[in-house]
Parts: structure tokens; C-alpha cells; sequence
């Protein structure tokens, strides 16, 4: 069988040749970058009460009693008429937007991960990125306020 060919160090300037992405002078950054990029990730995306929330018993119980009342089917899949088992089981308001819908029985619906995915997709489309903002539900106008 063939060899690959080696191929240029990604260190911008570096005219040494590897198999994997740096050379051995540059090794250490391709560790370097890992550990920043989850540093940032932990610092600026990582919701660590909705992490906390997806580990709780409370959690557990609400996930199962979605997937019974769903029978362990893709809902979406369902309305395509195909049969299809559920991994996932999605908020339909997302957590980020409605915590106290958490664990609503009815905010709750079992997906298999194609349609979570374009569900997940659909949702930061709609409220945006992450959810970076992370607004909440809008309460309505009260008699006599002014617009």
C-alpha cells in the first residue's frame, strides 16, 4: 500500500515536512490549541446550569416519561409516516428561553438525532447563535400601559 505523503507543518512560516498536522518542533501547539479552544468553549458557551440540569435524576425521570408517552418513536418521523427510534428528547421551547418549562411533560418531545439536529439548527436560527442572548418570554402589555 501506498504511504501518504508528507505534507507541509501548519505553523505559519514552518518549511518542515510531517504526517499529522505539525512537526515535531511544533507538536506541542496542536495541544496548546486544544486546550484553548475548550478553555473558551468552557468560558463563553458552556451553560453550566443547563449542563448541571442534563445530569440531574430529575431530568432522568422527565427524558424516560417523554419517551413512554412517545413510545420510543421520532415524532417528527411519525408525521412522515416512518418508524423511527428516539434518541434525544428535545425541548420544544428551549431551555435557555424558558427554564421553568423544564420539566414540562408537553414542552418535552422524543426526536431521533436527524430531526434534532435540524431541530437544534432551526432553533439557533430563531433565537440566535447559542442562544447568546438568552431572552425571555415577553409578558404582555397590562391595561393601561402605554406603548
Amino acid at each position: 500500500m501506498p504511504v501518504k505523503p508528507k505534507r507541509p507543518c501548519s505553523k505559519p512560516g514552518c518549511r518542515n515536512l510531517t504526517e499529522g498536522r505539525y512537526c515535531e518542533d511544533h507538536a506541542h501547539l496542536a495541544e496548546m490549541s486544544r486546550k484553548e479552544r475548550h478553555k473558551r468553549y468552557d468560558e463563553q458557551q458552556r451553560d453550566k446550569k443547563a449542563a448541571a440540569f442534563y445530569r440531574s435524576v430529575e431530568w432522568e425521570r422527565a427524558r424516560e416519561q417523554a419517551l413512554i408517552r412517545d413510545h420510543g418513536l421520532c415524532q417528527d418521523c411519525l408525521l412522515d409516516q416512518r418508524i423511527t427510534p428516539a434518541v434525544p428528547v428535545d425541548h420544544i421551547i428551549p431551555i435557555r428561553i424558558r427554564w421553568d418549562l423544564r420539566l414540562t411533560l408537553s414542552n418535552l418531545r422524543s426526536l431521533c438525532n436527524w430531526h434534532h439536529a435540524i431541530k437544534t439548527a432551526a432553533d439557533k436560527r430563531k433565537y440566535g447563535g447559542c442562544y447568546a442572548l438568552k431572552p425571555t418570554h415577553i409578558n404582555p402589555q397590562r391595561k393601561g400601559d402605554s406603548e
